[in-house]
């Protein structure tokens, strides 16, 4: 990675979600912001749930898809690296992202150094101590042999199930006390203060956060659906942009 290139995140855009019209203008966001980190970027990274719900088969694609698939496309062909964390509405990557846009897929949290800067990411889900019963789904959701099963099921069939999960995995997320503490802000402060991170990033809880933690920085990037912003690091800074 070239040091004077940024390097960009996002998170919870959940595509797919809403109606044609609101996906079209989201899309055409998403297309704007590709375009300005083919200018100055050199890495993109996806904090999970990209899609409201994707389910990846080995033959076949969702057709609502292609439109987003093809500016991946284009990102990939400029140079661009793309880096995948897999969120909770992310049921089952085969390996198109792999394949056609040479990404790089985390099932699991990630730590990397970026111009020096030690940063901590995650997407969020199943991080808080009394979320035990979605670390319950979590695991049947991300088991290996489940996933193979399911793939077996028609696609047009097996997205309806998805789709039913996603509004289902949603309404917990929103409906869920997490009591007054937030769990992710403590991990956090945790990662950083203890364990000396620079930086940390998630999603998940669809609440934006920007927290000076003491020589570092805490952001938790939203929700498209609450509003589209990016977060971009340069200079060994970072900063949160809205998209407009």
């Amino acid at each position: 990675m070239m040091e004077n290139k940024a390097v960009y995140f996002i998170s919870d855009l959940h595509l797919h979600l809403e109606d044609r019209e609101k996906e079209l203008q989201k899309e055409k966001l998403l297309e704007k912001l590709f375009e300005q980190i083919t200018v100055d970027g050199s890495d993109l990274y996806i904090i999970g749930d990209l899609f409201d719900y994707w389910f990846e088969y080995e033959k076949v694609v969702q057709k609502d898809s292609y439109r987003v698939l093809y500016l991946f496309y284009k990102l990939a062909t400029s140079g661009v690296k793309i880096h995948y964390i897999i969120g909770n509405h992310d049921f089952y990557h085969y390996d198109l992202f792999e394949k056609e846009f040479n990404a790089k897929l985390y099932e699991d949290n990630v730590t990397t150094y970026i111009n020096g800067k030690k940063f901590f990411l995650s997407h969020g889900d199943g991080m808080i101590p009394n979320d035990t019963g979605y670390k319950i789904l979590k695991y049947f959701l991300r088991n290996k042999i489940i996933q193979k099963i399911a793939s077996y099921i028609h696609p047009d069939f097996l997205l309806k199930l998805a789709i039913a999960s996603s509004k289902a995995s949603r309404k917990y997320t929103n409906q869920k006390n997490y009591g007054e503490i937030d769990g992710l802000l403590l991990l956090a402060e945790n990662k950083i203060i203890n364990e000396n991170y620079d930086f940390v990033i998630m999603g998940h809880s669809h609440s934006f956060e920007y927290k000076q933690i003491q020589k570092g920085v805490y952001v938790n990037l939203g929700s498209w659906i609450n509003q589209p912003l990016y977060a971009k690091f340069h200079n060994n800074s970072i900063e949160t942009i809205i998209l407009k």
